[in-house]
């Protein structure tokens, strides 16, 4: 969380290389999915789950697994909803990942896009605004679809 991405730009870039997932959209996806945020974002949650719950889910003669897959990872649905909004909404404005990893011109993610549209001797803010309003429209229906449960897992709302 203290060291910014782009200090961590050139490990990553030899790890997609050894994965062979250089111009490839997984290439993209997958630093985003395992930041440091998320990680410790999820540990807070888990952490925040109630002990009772886990006694008497032992005392009922569960195992560690059981408790886990069973009984604390269903009811996480908040924690795992901020977790995904946050990082689609980190991968899909991400700038200098994508033009490091991404190669080919028809791979290239929107941002890719619209500043290649905005970059031009006399750019055309018609189509610039309208390249933006629909980079923008998959965010906002992610956001809009799992709205609650973001909303749930800012509050820290967990009945006990």
């Amino acid at each position: 969380m203290m060291i910014p991405f782009a200090a961590l730009m050139v490990p990553l870039f030899k790890l997609m290389t050894s994965f062979n997932l250089i111009d490839s959209h997984w290439g993209v996806i997958l630093p985003m999915l395992s930041s440091v945020f998320l990680i410790f974002f999820f540990r807070q949650n888990f952490k925040m789950y109630p002990k009772e719950i886990i006694m008497a889910a032992r005392v009922d003669g569960a195992n560690e697994l059981k408790i886990f897959f069973s009984i604390v990872f269903p009811s996480m649905r908040s924690a795992y909803a901020a977790g995904a909004i946050w990082s689609f909404m980190n991968s899909w404005n991400s700038y200098l990942w994508p033009l490091v990893i991404l190669q080919s011109e028809n791979k290239k993610t929107m941002t890719l896009l619209i500043s290649t549209l905005a970059s031009g001797y006399t750019p055309d803010f018609g189509v610039i605004m309208t390249a933006v309003v629909i980079a923008t429209l998959p965010m906002i229906i992610v956001f809009f679809t799992l709205q609650n449960y973001f909303i749930q897992s800012i509050l820290g709302s967990m009945k006990q």
